[in-house]
């Protein structure tokens, strides 16, 4: 068996959607002070590194994200890439030929790369889902969609449904995966985010194991 770690390490540096608060992650106690312990303090916006998007971060009344169904988050996926496109459209998913039981589709691009600098600054210029191929997810059956930057949705069209298709529809978004290092396949996803009461979004560790 072997594990994969396909989260982002949260760190003061790491980008951050533009207007988004700043990651801060600093120790307020030291041990080397002679404080009686160590003790950090973490601020960030809910959306920041890898993360998961409950409904409600689109949609009015929406499920929040302590509200989401584990089952969704656990259990079999499919790793497919798309390494030199810059937008994922529904033609390049149905020459996927999923299988008809995909439930969980995990999508590599070029924006894994990006990654190899954790500290890089942000880039506009992410390949993202369009709205046509959110759609498509829908009438699949899926019930969960990662993508390997922090949207989903182009960052040049704000106006673009993307997000609201997938979440009117229930599935779950996973945001800011890393998946440099795992090859298109089928894999046991375990994605667990923060227990965030009455947030439409919470910080998630992501892995992928290889049986």
């Amino acid at each position: 068996m072997k594990i994969f770690d396909i989260s982002v390490p949260i760190q003061p540096n790491l980008p951050v959607w533009p207007g988004d608060p700043q990651i801060v992650l600093e120790r307020y106690r030291k041990l080397s002070k002679g404080d009686p312990s160590n003790d950090s303090r973490l601020a960030c916006s809910v959306h920041s590194g890898t993360h998961v998007d409950a409904p409600a971060h689109f949609i009015e009344d929406g499920l929040t994200v302590e509200q989401l169904a584990l089952e969704i988050l656990v259990g079999t996926a499919t790793l497919v890439e798309f390494p030199e496109i810059d937008i994922i459209t529904p033609d390049l998913l149905e020459n996927l030929k999923l299988q008809p039981q995909t439930k969980r589709l995990l999508l590599k691009t070029k924006n894994s790369d990006l990654w190899a600098d954790p500290e890089h600054q942000f880039n506009p210029d992410f390949v993202a889902l369009s709205a046509e191929s959110a759609a498509w997810m829908i009438r699949k059956g899926i019930q969960l969609v990662g993508i390997d930057y922090l949207s989903i949705q182009m960052f040049n069209d704000a106006k673009a449904p993307t997000h609201q298709i997938l979440l009117e529809a229930g599935i779950i978004i996973i945001e800011g995966l890393n998946l440099r290092e795992v090859r298109p396949g089928f894999y046991q996803l375990i994605c667990l985010p923060i227990k965030l009461v009455d947030s439409e979004g919470a910080p998630a560790r992501a892995v992928l194991i290889e049986e």
